[in-house]
């Protein structure tokens, strides 16, 4: 990977893509970030960015397919099979862990985002290591 690493996130809440593209590209300054609005012919949006991603975040619950959907898709391309997959989700309890884990997924990543730890967590994901965070209350 050279220079700033490519990012995909595929979320179906307006908020939710406004608050990660602020984060990452302008309080860490990434400069090829995609963003999906939906899950909607996401093979095809896939082939048509003008980059390929380094890392990917997928929202878990979209409609018509899911971020697990989207993972076994993923998963089962040559380019993307060791790429780092990451789930967003509002509600991760300890017993979603395992569920994410087994599923293949790099980590998870509470809803809201919080601005202080992310860029830690992006940076440890990108050095092969995982990111388990569960829900604060």
């Amino acid at each position: 990977m050279s220079g700033s690493p490519a990012v995909l996130y595929v979320e179906d809440d307006p908020l939710s893509r406004t608050i990660m593209n602020i984060l990452l590209t302008k309080q860490m300054g990434l400069t090829q970030v995609a963003i999906f609005e939906s899950s909607v012919d996401f093979e095809g949006q896939l082939a048509r960015l003008p980059f390929q991603p380094d890392i990917i975040f997928l929202d878990i619950h979209m409609k018509p397919a899911s971020g697990f959907d989207l993972l076994k898709v993923l998963r089962g391309m040559s380019d993307y099979a060791r790429k780092p997959i990451v789930a967003l989700t509002a509600s991760v309890m300890n017993e979603e862990i395992d569920q994410l884990k087994d599923a293949g997924f790099n980590g998870v990543i509470p809803k809201p985002i919080h601005q202080n730890t992310f860029p830690e967590s992006f940076q440890k994901l990108l050095n092969g290591e995982t990111v388990w965070q569960i829900s604060r209350k």
